[in-house]
């Protein structure tokens, strides 16, 4: 019984990851040096939001 539960949680954890979108792309700009940087997520204190969402990590509409 145990297993069986187990089982069906396993399944339904994986199966609701197939629905999943991937996490969206930002151009962040450093504070410092003005350099731009694609990431999902901010690269540290330092830098701030540039341009964004995209949907690739080259950061360009496609």
């Amino acid at each position: 019984m145990r297993r069986l539960s187990v089982a069906l949680l396993l399944a339904g954890v994986l199966g609701a990851q197939a629905w999943a979108d991937m996490a969206p792309w930002y151009r962040w700009e450093s504070q410092a040096d003005g350099r731009l940087v694609c990431a999902q997520f901010s690269p540290g204190p330092g830098w701030k939001l540039f341009a964004g969402p995209f949907n690739n990590a080259g950061c360009r509409d496609y």
